[in-house]
């Protein structure tokens, strides 16, 4: 049977196939320095988030093989997206004092990553069971729009109205998540 493209590129990671790893960087790596620049970083700190990503990707895969449903290359880069809102939100809460930072061991950074990643990828997969008026709403509520503009934007009659539809949207998620089997391990 022949390999996908994405578990191409997973057991060359897995087995450091330099071949591979210098495509993956020569695919995914522009993006992720353009994204970042982007979004107050600098290319050094786009190496050491992209080289993070792969670190955890491949930590993950040796905890438990896993199934990319999308691209390899959008995945990673959604990985790396994720791991740099966090330094950010990080860097925010840092700055404040110049008192101690508390410094989290490696280890347990890379675990609480890859038990996040996993969370966010059953989210994202059951935001795509709903239905697709669901799905925009929500992805309208948790981008903070405000509700007058989802309002006119879904033509409802009142504010009161789209609460009530955010609400059985988010009940409907909710209860899709929970009953998969995955949602006891990751909790």
């Amino acid at each position: 049977m022949q390999k996908t493209k994405n578990e191409f590129y997973l057991d060359g990671l897995l087995s450091g196939d330099e071949l591979v790893i210098n495509h993956i960087y020569k695919n995914t790596f522009p993006q992720v320095i353009t994204f970042i620049k982007k979004n107050q970083g600098t290319y050094e700190d786009a190496e050491e988030v992209f080289q993070d990503a792969l670190f955890q990707l491949i930590a993950r895969l040796k905890v438990r093989r896993f199934e990319i449903k999308s691209t390899f290359d959008g995945y990673l880069f959604t990985v790396c997206k994720n791991l740099w809102r966090k330094e950010l939100n990080k860097r925010k809460r840092r700055v404040r004092n110049g008192g101690v930072i508390e410094l989290i061991r490696e280890e347990e950074e890379h675990s609480s990553f890859i038990l996040e990643q996993e969370r966010w990828e059953l989210f994202e997969e059951k935001m795509a069971q709903l239905s697709e008026n669901c799905m925009k709403l929500l992805k309208d509520y948790f981008n903070k729009v405000s509700y007058n503009v989802i309002v006119e934007k879904f033509n409802y009659s009142s504010e009161n109205v789209a609460f009530q539809r955010i609400f059985k949207c988010k009940k409907r998620l909710a209860e899709l998540i929970k009953k998969d089997k995955r949602y006891r391990e990751l909790n």
